[in-house]
């Protein structure tokens, strides 16, 4: 049976600047990247997308897709604290317009986990003036957004309070503490500065603004409903809940985890389990999309990530596939959603590691040619049917 998706939706990949453009030098990541060296990959020329990016949206569009999701790089933009780059933002200005000639809608995201170096490391957020520091970034990467329809503000807030959360414990001279949940006055700080840039952004461009959440898809053991809502609270609903009054939220999903009375479960081991170690679980995203409905109403809802750590394509296709039956459910059952975006259009830096492939294209790191696998052209068939 074909079942079709809303008139509109939004078909696309996503990536972000520092897994993807490479010698991004003047952001936290880089220097943490060199700093430990000893036990983490370096991003280095990352997959050369700063110099390729119409090739790789190209890509997108030939295969049939209508949307990109990408991130502009705060450091490239403000090297230093006050001086903007007039020719960093017009780099970025250009993407947004190769981007509409092909056809795609971009969808612009204004911090996907980096910063410029000099904003510090791990005590970024907590600054006084981080708020206002990043409005004022905000408020020149404006001035390049015309025509732009979607702008995501911040990816993963709940994700970026856990990493800033443990550089503290590391700065500390502790070990870094796999697992820890989100530290919550970075997660305060990061609301601040949503709740700050969102209306100057909606003014200033006309576009629908949100944020991006990485949601769990926590479920109960039995018997522990009660620590089940106090983590999930921790890990993502505070920061859905103020997203109640954005023009969308993005809804970024994986896998599902159980919660018992001491807290999150870990993976068990399991020869299904992908290449990040995380259940095979697909009906995730179904899982998200409902929990996300539930806290913020009737506000729409965008899939800004979605994908699986695979080498094996036919099974990439597979989870996909469940995936979009659980978006399509969820449609059915009225829930507004808007599009669903992969994660990702390329195999890059994953954040200290190389071995994780999510993409629907291949990059050759020596020569950077990229190598479209049999799920770009699949996912793109469902994009111009817009029906699975």
């Amino acid at each position: 049976m074909t079942r079709a998706l809303p008139d509109g939706f939004l078909w696309g990949a996503a990536t972000s600047a520092h897994q993807t453009e490479g010698n991004n030098v003047n952001n936290d990541w880089w220097k943490l990247e060199q700093d430990t060296a000893a036990y983490i990959q370096a991003s280095g020329d990352a997959v050369d997308s700063y110099h390729r990016y119409e090739e790789d949206m190209r890509l997108l569009a030939d295969a049939g897709f209508n949307a990109y999701r990408f991130s502009i790089e705060w450091a490239r933009i403000e090297p230093a604290p006050g001086q903007f780059s007039r020719a960093e933002l017009a780099h970025y200005r250009r993407m947004i317009d190769t981007a509409l000639r092909l056809g795609l809608t971009p969808v612009v995201t204004l911090h996907h986990f980096t910063h410029p170096r000099w904003l510090g490391a791990h005590e970024a957020w907590l600054r006084d003036d981080a708020a206002d520091l990043f409005t004022r970034y905000v408020g020149e990467a404006a001035s390049i957004l015309d025509g732009v329809e979607w702008v995501c503000t911040i990816n993963e807030p709940n994700v970026l309070a856990v990493n800033h959360g443990a550089l503290a414990e590391v700065a500390a001279g502790r070990p870094y503490p796999f697992g820890m949940l989100p530290d919550t006055k970075i997660g305060e700080r990061l609301i601040e500065a949503h709740l700050a840039v969102a209306p100057l952004l909606r003014e200033a461009t006309g576009a629908k603004v949100g944020w991006t959440v990485a949601n769990q898809a926590l479920v109960p053991a039995a018997g522990a409903e009660a620590k089940h809502a106090e983590v999930q609270r921790i890990w993502e609903d505070m920061y859905l809940e103020p997203a109640r009054e954005d023009d969308f939220v993005g809804v970024q999903s994986y896998t599902s985890q159980l919660v018992d009375q001491n807290g999150i479960v870990p993976h068990p081991e399991h020869p299904d389990n992908t290449l990040m170690g995380w259940a095979y679980r697909p009906d995730a995203l179904e899982i998200a999309i409902r929990h996300t409905r539930e806290v913020v109403g009737e506000v729409p809802i965008v899939v800004t990530e979605n994908g699986i750590a695979t080498p094996d394509d036919e099974r990439r296709i597979a989870y996909t596939t469940s995936a979009l039956q659980g978006v399509l459910n969820a449609v059915d059952d009225g829930v507004d959603v808007r599009g669903y975006l992969h994660w990702s259009l390329l195999d890059n830096a994953e954040w200290g590691r190389w071995e994780p492939t999510f993409g629907l294209v291949a990059v050759d790191r020596e020569t950077f040619e990229r190598r479209p696998k049999p799920s770009l052209a699949w996912l793109g068939s469902v994009a111009r049917a817009n029906a699975l």
